[in-house]
């Protein structure tokens, strides 16, 4: 059925028209001022160092496949290819916004690249020529602007005396195979180096960062020690490099001491002597451990009865204030033994350097 509509309503009147509110007299326009003078611009500000294109997973395989670059063990090749990884030890360093960074074993350049375009200079010193040649290539085609502040050294990293720069920092992925000897103959041979940090096994980084009486404090702990603190800083994950490791990798930041006396070369070597006699023999006790670099037991025990040393204390136990008290002590009472105390302290790991 059919719904009949409403009959239509009655439109509603409107209002009477009101009257429109008249305007206030015309204000007479604010005279501008006079025209000011342009600000004049200041000297070119320098432009911040670009941001350099890191290098990824694929290429830094197209980088070794063009260079017919196999990683060996021989030369601990393990090329990290993770920017993120890159980005954080250059962040983890703690460098001084003038540092003259000493890089070690560069590779394809991807540690290069991420310090470069922190803004520092890089002085690599790499022992592939192949890989020492190509570095400046790479860096000029990812990050052309910084390319000028790359110098590469082709030389072997355990005896490079002369680089093109005074370097202030260490940072490098350190080849696994020989991290601790080449860290420590750096530190002896360039003393300006100021702070660094370093990539190393973890295993190698537990022990470089160890404290007396840990189980795994050895020579690289004291004579790390000895040019100043070391910590480790973090744990980097085997799938950032390739080839992939067996093992973990970590990070150790270390600082030279610089209230610390540092020994003459000679002294130094009878001290790192000293070291490595002590640890020679883990289990024994120092009179036990030092009797062969003292002479004999005796006389390993008046050496360190009068630096103040327990005889039957273990190395693992003393630190390198101790250490130094020995060979202080046996300077003293063997002044005309001259480098008697050499044998075994050459600026290396001492016998512990075959676990790297």
């Amino acid at each position: 059925m059919t719904v009949p509509l409403d009959p239509a309503q009655p439109a509603m009147p409107l209002d009477p028209a009101q009257p429109a509110m008249p305007l206030g007299p015309a204000q007479p326009a604010v005279p501008l001022g006079p025209a000011q003078p342009a600000m004049p611009l200041g000297p070119a500000q320098p432009v911040a160092p670009e941001a350099s294109r890191l290098l990824g997973p694929v290429e830094v395989r197209e980088l070794a496949a063009r260079l017919e670059i196999r990683p060996t063990k021989t030369l601990g090749q393990n090329f990290v290819h993770d920017p993120n990884t890159i980005r954080r030890i250059v962040r983890e360093a703690q460098l001084a916004p003038d540092d003259v960074v000493l890089e070690v074993g560069p590779g394809l350049g991807s540690l290069t690249l991420g310090l470069l375009g922190a803004g520092h200079r890089v002085v690599a010193v790499e022992i592939d020529p192949r890989l020492a040649t190509e570095l400046p290539v790479t860096v000029a085609s990812l990050a052309p602007a910084l390319a000028g502040h790359l110098e590469v050294v082709t030389a072997d990293a355990l005896t490079v005396t002369d680089l093109p720069r005074v370097p202030t920092a260490l940072v490098a992925n350190l080849p696994y195979n020989i991290s601790v000897p080449v860290l420590l103959s750096l530190l002896a041979a360039f003393p300006s180096i100021q702070r660094g940090l370093v990539l190393v096994q973890l295993e190698v980084a537990d022990r470089l960062a160890a404290a007396p009486g840990s189980k795994v404090y050895g020579i690289p702990s004291v004579k790390l020690a000895y040019y100043g603190p070391a910590r480790r800083v973090g744990v980097v994950p085997r799938n950032v490099f390739w080839p992939v490791p067996n093992v973990e990798s970590g990070l150790v930041r270390f600082q030279r001491d610089s209230a610390s006396p540092g020994e003459p070369g000679e002294q130094r070597h009878e001290l790192f002597a000293v070291i490595d006699a002590a640890f020679a023999q883990r289990r024994k006790t120092l009179r036990s451990a030092l009797a062969g670099w003292a002479g004999s037991a005796a006389a390993a025990e008046t050496v360190l009865r009068a630096a103040g040393v327990d005889p039957q204390a273990r190395g693992e136990t003393i630190d390198v204030t101790g250490f130094r008290a020995i060979a202080a002590a046996r300077r003293a009472l063997s002044p005309n033994r001259g480098g008697a105390g050499r044998v075994g302290g050459q600026d290396r790991a001492g016998p512990e350097r075959s676990r790297n």
